[in-house]
């Protein structure tokens, strides 16, 4: 296996290469083996873990954390889960990161993972008898749906061939079932990527605190539960 070296690196990122989608890789498959080996050490530390690091609603707001944590955990005892990610990840990484640049790249990845566990709270807030509250999520999933919305948008105003594009949303919304144009180039993009980032990051976070506001439970009892 090749190590890539530190010029290397830089080579590409200077280049436009994949660098924070391979990072970003790195990052989840190391957590995950992290998890698969302190199942066999340590099962008890794991599953701390995994709890500390899960997206719960209801204690979303109490441990903000999670909102990042959550991302890069997947499903210890399942290569599917991390597999499909990673292969979906790596299919259109690529191509946002070269578009829009790596620091833009991994802030549009991080605020599709924030509207996952906005999903997550949304559906708290409105299911029946309060169970949304009791559930909790992990995974790339909410990440790389935004991923690819994002690019579906630029392949639609280019003309370009969704078809595999559709497949691997698929793929990725049937995942938690089976395991339990131009004028989007050059500066245009990114002035949008730049004042609409932080304006959804904004959002996000204030509709989760408007959901959270349905919480039986309390934002300020959250250690009680622990």
């Amino acid at each position: 296996m090749h190590i890539p070296t530190q010029r290397e690196i830089r080579y590409q990122w200077e280049r436009g290469g994949p660098v924070m989608t391979w990072a970003l890789i790195v990052a989840c498959v190391a957590v995950w083996l992290l998890e698969v080996l302190l199942g066999f050490i340590a099962p008890g530390l794991r599953a701390w873990l995994m709890y500390l690091g899960m997206a719960a609603p209801v204690r979303l707001v109490a441990e903000p954390w999670t909102l990042i944590t959550s991302m890069f955990l997947h499903a210890p005892n399942s290569l599917l889960h991390i597999l499909f990610n990673m292969i979906a990840l790596y299919s259109v990484g690529p191509v946002l990161e070269r578009m829009i640049g790596h620091w833009r790249f991994l802030g549009l990845y991080v605020i599709s993972g924030l509207g996952g566990s906005l999903g997550l709270m949304v559906w708290a807030a409105v299911a029946p008898g309060g169970i949304g509250w009791q559930m909790a999520a992990y995974g790339a999933s909410g990440a790389l749906f935004g991923l690819f919305a994002s690019l579906l948008v630029v392949y639609r105003r280019i003309g370009a061939d969704i078809r595999s594009m559709l497949i691997w949303m698929a793929v990725n919304f049937a995942l938690p079932f089976v395991v339990g144009g131009v004028a989007w180039r050059g500066k245009s993009l990114k002035w949008r990527m730049q004042v609409y980032g932080w304006a959804m990051v904004v959002l996000v976070i204030a509709l989760i605190l408007l959901c959270n506001m349905a919480n039986p439970y309390g934002w300020m009892s959250f250690g009680s539960l622990h």
